[in-house]
């Protein structure tokens, strides 16, 4: 079930259908500078500030809009959702937003999460386990009830699906539900980029900028020096999930990821984002002669080849190179590559670097990665 959850988590993509344009509105006084992230604009006019989520499906198309007031009674355009900030309390639909409001300092504000037993952060379980947050229920159908309930400033959920009957009735409630698609984003800097989208919501972006910049800076530095290496091993990642593989699309993060890491993947010059659906026969004919397995969602060789015999005909098995991204993993499920990575592409890429190029960085110990034994 938690495998099925997280596999549900990275095709989000697959259910979502594009919202109508709206006009285009001339920029404000200043803005929020991103170098990275195409998904959000945060800009400044007297009184407020307004933050545009664009739609990952439709080229220009506005999937949401709201303006930001410290007075309550500012005056706004009415094409958008008035949000009081800074926010002093506000419920979360996925644990990718947990880094970002604690690189913030802003987790206090937290108090209501879908599934709080799969968050890994150590402030977020212990404020589970003594009553602090309620348990808003599934992230793809979230518990009305319970959200109307809590009363939240604002509800933080994954853009996918914006005619969701159940979002509609919490917005109807007149709780603002802020739409962050930092998983739809084509690199990991670009993801990464969205504590900007979080900060506008506290009036942080002085420190989010500052805290990126150095997340930033660690990445392309790394980044350079894998650029430089002589080799380029050939990988494959994901996993064989009910008889189709779900391999990452070239232009996808992930596919971005193994990119910047120095590696050679075969869907490389794919165009296309998200993930790809496919065959165990199309991947063994692609794939069999690669040299490392990452990203592989099993716990052990063992466990591995008892799922299917036909894993064994890898070469990067036969070498005993195959990672998961589950060192940091509790026994409820929850994993911190699904939290702390997201706003720690850095340390993501050092993983793979490290796995890759050993050479590069003699000295690091992985932090997300785990070699099945």
């Amino acid at each position: 079930m938690k495998s099925l959850f997280f596999i549900l988590c990275s095709l989000l993509f697959i259910c979502c259908s594009p919202p109508q344009k709206k006009e285009a509105r001339t920029a404000g006084s200043g803005v929020v500078e991103l170098k990275y992230a195409e998904g959000f604009s945060v800009d400044y006019f007297d009184g407020y500030k307004r933050v545009v989520v664009y739609s990952p499906w439709e080229q220009g198309a506005e999937y949401a809009c709201y303006y930001l007031v410290e007075d309550s009674g500012a005056e706004t355009p009415a094409d958008g959702v008035k949000v009081q900030i800074p926010l002093p309390s506000l419920a979360s639909a996925s644990v990718t937003h947990f880094e970002f409001l604690a690189m913030l300092g802003e987790l206090e504000t937290l108090t209501g999460v879908c599934l709080p037993a799969l968050a890994f952060n150590e402030d977020i379980v212990r404020k589970n386990a003594v009553g602090e947050l309620l348990d808003l229920g599934d992230p793809f159908k979230i518990n009305v009830e319970k959200t109307l309930s809590l009363r939240p400033s604002a509800l933080m959920i994954s853009g996918y699906n914006q005619n969701d009957a159940n979002v509609q009735r919490v917005v109807q409630a007149g709780i603002p539900v802020l739409f962050n698609n930092e998983w739809m984003e084509k690199s990991l800097l670009g993801r990464a980029e969205w504590i900007k989208f979080v900060a506008a919501f506290y009036n942080k972006e002085a420190l989010a900028d500052s805290v990126f910049s150095e997340v930033e800076r660690n990445y392309n530095t790394i980044k350079e020096k894998a650029a430089k290496a002589a080799n380029k091993p050939q990988i494959m990642a994901g996993s064989n999930f009910r008889g189709t593989w779900y391999m990452p699309a070239g232009n996808s993060f992930m596919g971005r990821l193994f990119a910047d890491a120095g590696a050679a993947y075969f869907y490389a010059n794919d165009t296309t984002a998200g993930s790809l659906p496919l065959n165990v026969e199309t991947v063994l004919k692609n794939f069999a002669s690669a040299d490392v397995w990452l990203n592989c969602n099993f716990a052990s060789l063992d466990e591995l080849l008892k799922a299917d015999s036909k894993h064994g005909l890898f070469n990067a098995v036969k070498r005993k190179e195959v990672y998961n991204f589950n060192k940091r993993m509790l026994p409820s499920g929850a994993n911190d590559f699904w939290e702390s990575a997201v706003a720690r592409p850095d340390l993501l890429l050092a993983d793979v670097i490290a796995i890759l190029h050993p050479g590069i960085l003699p000295e690091h110990e992985l932090i997300y990665a785990e070699k099945l034994k």
